[in-house]
């Protein structure tokens, strides 16, 4: 276990059930959804999903439906 995930789970164990619970959970979350995204880019077809889905962002930059996001204007 790294150094890091050890100093985070002595102050979780600090903290009342609750939100430990809490704490537990969206790590539990996001490993999960880690686990997710790596069988989808595993998965032979993704290759294919992707392209097409960069072919469509070229196509609507193209057409000038793409908006540029600058954070200080959201």
């Amino acid at each position: 276990m790294s150094s890091l995930l050890e100093r985070a789970i002595a102050k979780v164990k600090l903290l009342p059930e609750t939100e430990q619970d809490a704490i537990a959970s969206i790590v539990l979350q996001e490993i999960e959804s880690e686990e997710r995204w790596k069988n989808l880019f595993d998965d032979p077809r993704s290759d294919e999903v992707l392209s097409r889905l960069a072919d469509q962002a070229i196509d609507r930059a193209r057409e000038g439906k793409i908006i540029r996001m600058d954070i200080n204007n959201l």
